[in-house]
């Protein structure tokens, strides 16, 4: 997927469902990788906490109470509505949805003093911009490896056929270079097992994990084959692979 059609793909996932996957049935081995954990553990009751990329706001709003205000931004204008929905639902008033662009985050220097980001791009010289002196960055990516059983099966995904470690790489390049020190780098592996097909059709029509997933109806054809070779007596195998960087600011 290219930028447009990425964009294009998380509104009308935005529209429908937000990043809300408790429908889906799968059990997995081993501990799941869990950012907002680690920052709620980082935020203290005054502080100022922005969440790039937030989705459907359904990670954020289960921290509303760990700092005094929140803000989640995200570019698709289908997931900030649905943000919205949420927030009001659960009366969340210390919580905003803003629509913006990652690479060009409209707030004023040094405003926060955590800022958040799951599964989402970010920009680490505007993440440096509004995160305060001392301030604490921490982010969760899917590496290279992730899913990989399912994107050799279809023969396309994300990071298909990149070096593993590229993603690492670059974002402690990034990071250096836009101010950031005292960088730690977390990899988190588990196995995950989906109870029935209509669970891992859930997953892919709402991850961009095999881009296009159901354009082609080939797609329904090798998906079959997929699950034929990898059910066992705890579902349909696959894998998830994590990695959650943590930088403080200069």
């Amino acid at each position: 997927m290219n930028e447009k059609d990425y964009k294009a793909f998380y509104d009308r996932a935005g529209k429908l469902n937000g990043w809300d996957f408790s429908k889906v049935r799968c059990q997995v081995e081993g501990e799941a990788a869990d950012l907002y954990r680690e920052v709620r553990q980082a935020c203290r009751p005054s502080d100022f906490l922005l969440d790039i990329g937030t989705g459907g706001g359904e990670a954020l709003l289960q921290l509303r109470d760990a700092a005094q205000l929140l803000v989640g931004i995200d570019a698709s204008a289908g997931m900030i509505r649905t943000a919205a929905v949420n927030r009001d639902r659960l009366q969340a008033d210390n919580v905003r949805f803003i629509q913006m662009d990652a690479g060009q985050i409209d707030f004023p220097e040094q405003f926060f003093q955590i800022i958040s980001c799951r599964h989402a791009p970010f920009h680490a010289q505007q993440a440096a911009k509004v995160l305060a002196a001392n301030g604490i960055f921490l982010t969760q990516q899917v590496t290279e490896g992730d899913k990989q059983n399912l994107k050799q099966a279809f023969g396309r995904g994300q990071g298909y056929c990149q070096l593993a470690g590229t993603l690492q790489e670059r974002m402690i390049r990034e990071l250096t270079a836009a101010g950031f020190k005292e960088i730690a780098v977390h990899h988190v592996e588990t196995a995950e097992y989906y109870r029935a097909a209509e669970d891992l059709i859930f997953l892919l029509k709402h991850a961009p994990i095999i881009p296009g997933f159901g354009e082609d109806p080939a797609d329904y054809a090798v998906l079959h084959r997929f699950i034929e070779e990898n059910q066992s007596e705890h579902g349909i195998r696959t894998n998830a692979s994590r990695l959650i960087v943590t930088a403080r600011k200069s």
